[in-house]
């Protein structure tokens, strides 16, 4: 029997095929157009981000997921088949982040370069906690031996993506080379000055206060670049798709008073309902609504997750006023 993700592939791929066969989705003949600009499709936000910035006005990008979906929530429409079928190149996350893509550019017919945003950086396999129990559970789509994939919550892990995706950018379009670096230094001096930003902020909370409980085991690149502590996770894992037995709630919110934690952190991609009610139990605030956290995804267009930079300070701000106990 078919998996749900390959019957939407089917359908896709047919489509496509059809939409080929009358002429509309069939890869320019010229790429050398030096009027046509690079197709791009990028899998997350974030990295469909990356690649805007270092592209520039010489890529076109296709961003497979939308704001505030879950990568593992993910199943392909007709219009990104086609698009996946057209690009020159596709950039993804990597560490196991995208486990349907593979299965996903062989049904759409795609012959261009495979970017892994990830190549070069040092990759955490992820605190103690969670890890070894409550993950039994089936239907994870992410392989946890692989590390952890949230890697852009470090902005010189980005630095690091940004000069990969510059090098494939040029590769492919050597013409353009000069401006695809001109852009990634430009971005490179924005991370630079973020990550300074971020760290000043955070060292203004008491030491004994930055510790962090959030949605789920998303941030650790975070904290151990600025030094925080993490006491936990509402969802024990990388994976959305985990859940916490009721023992280790109890020991959650255990941990949570033991440790003088004074807030838990929802996320903007995930229901708020578990952190509210731990959040409850221990008599601690919950940072929910237009302040939760952006974790997997960036927000939509105008909020204040829309691009990187923004969600990287709006998460710096939402951690620093909730652990210094003042109102954002």
């Amino acid at each position: 029997m078919l998996s749900p993700l390959a019957r939407t592939l089917s359908s896709a791929a047919l489509l496509v095929l059809f939409a080929a066969g009358c002429g509309g989705a069939q890869k320019p003949s010229d790429s050398s157009d030096p009027a046509r600009p690079l197709k791009v499709v990028a899998t997350t936000t974030q990295v469909a981000d990356f690649a805007r910035n270092v592209g520039g006005d010489r890529v076109t990008v296709h961003q497979l997921l939308k704001p505030n979906v879950d990568p593992h929530d993910y199943e392909p429409s007709p219009a990104d088949m086609r698009a996946i079928g057209e690009a020159d190149v596709l950039v993804k996350n990597g560490v196991g982040l995208e486990k349907w893509l593979d299965e996903t550019i062989a049904a759409a017919g795609f012959d261009g370069t495979v970017v892994d945003a990830s190549q070069n950086v040092q990759i955490r396999m992820g605190s103690e906690e969670g890890h070894e129990e409550g993950h039994g559970e089936e239907g994870h789509d992410h392989d946890e031996s692989e590390g952890d994939p949230h890697i852009w919550h470090n902005p010189l892990n980005v630095k690091t993506m940004a000069a990969t995706i510059e090098t494939a950018f040029a590769a492919a379009d050597p013409r353009d080379a000069a401006a695809y670096q001109a852009n990634r230094v430009a971005y490179d001096a924005k991370l630079d000055a973020l990550d300074a930003d971020i760290a000043r902020k955070i060292e203004s909370v008491p030491a004994d206060r930055r510790k962090l409980v959030t949605n789920h085991d998303a941030f650790g690149y975070y904290l151990d670049r600025y030094k925080l502590t993490f006491v936990g996770s509402i969802i024990p894992s990388f994976d959305t798709s985990a859940e916490l037995s009721a023992k280790q709630v109890s020991d959650l919110v255990a941990e949570i008073r033991a440790t003088g934690v004074t807030a838990v952190f929802s996320e903007a991609s995930l229901p708020p309902k578990t952190a509210e009610a731990i959040g409850r139990e221990a008599g601690v605030t919950v940072v929910a609504g237009e302040d939760a956290l952006y974790g997997d995804s960036l927000g939509p267009e105008g909020s204040a997750g829309a691009t990187y930079l923004q969600m990287e300070e709006h998460n710096t701000d939402t951690i620093v006023n909730a652990l210094r106990g003042t109102a954002a």
